[in-house]
């Protein structure tokens, strides 16, 4: 697993978001950014969510399509990337549209966009060089293994559909666990 090139583009509040120590680190959340594109992934990322730590949402490390491979928050700070897990882990976020742009509609909770040959072998070398970084990081889960809320249909109250579904169906988990010394977290 060769590790790939790493493009730093630090977010604007990466320096606001709470440091800790790369020692307590043994989980790698696996998302997808259910956005057509690594651009509006950037967007959505910028926002501040948080007005009082005046901080955002978003992953560590976004992977595109492409393979490539850009870095939005150091690891020594807390990203804000799925409830409860976050002082633990990293995010990585795999551009792919996922459910867009009707995340929450009962009537599109299809998740049919395959992930890349290029991606795919671009997140298995960068796990494989944080594993060498921090050799606390044992575990590895989805977004939607840890996340497991639903919430009402935004096109049908009476129906409830899962807050987070990433990465998703086609999210190829056989292959990313044989290439990688890699326990799947168990669901809560």
């Amino acid at each position: 697993m060769p590790a790939p090139s790493i493009v730093h583009a630090p977010l604007p509040y990466q320096d606001r978001l709470q440091t800790r120590d790369t020692a307590t680190i043994d989980l790698v959340v696996i998302h997808c950014t259910e956005l057509p594109d690594l651009a509006l992934a950037r967007e959505f990322g910028e926002r501040i969510h948080y007005p009082g730590s005046g901080t955002g949402n978003s992953g560590h490390f976004y992977v595109d399509r492409d393979g490539s491979v850009q870095q939005w928050v150091d690891i020594a700070r807390i990203a804000h990337h799925v409830r409860g897990y976050n002082a633990r882990s990293i995010g990585i976020e795999l551009v792919n549209r996922g459910r867009w742009p009707h995340w929450h509609d009962a009537a599109h909770q299809a998740m049919d966009e395959p992930y890349g040959d290029a991606q795919i072998a671009s997140l298995t070398g960068l796990i494989g060089q944080l594993r060498m970084q921090l050799p606390s990081l044992q575990l590895i889960a989805g977004h939607e293994d840890l996340d497991t809320d639903e919430i009402e249909a935004r096109d049908d109250p009476s129906l409830l559909v899962r807050r987070k579904r990433d990465p998703g169906p086609m999210f190829p988990w056989a292959r990313v666990l044989a290439a990688l010394p890699l326990r799947r977290l168990p669901s809560p």
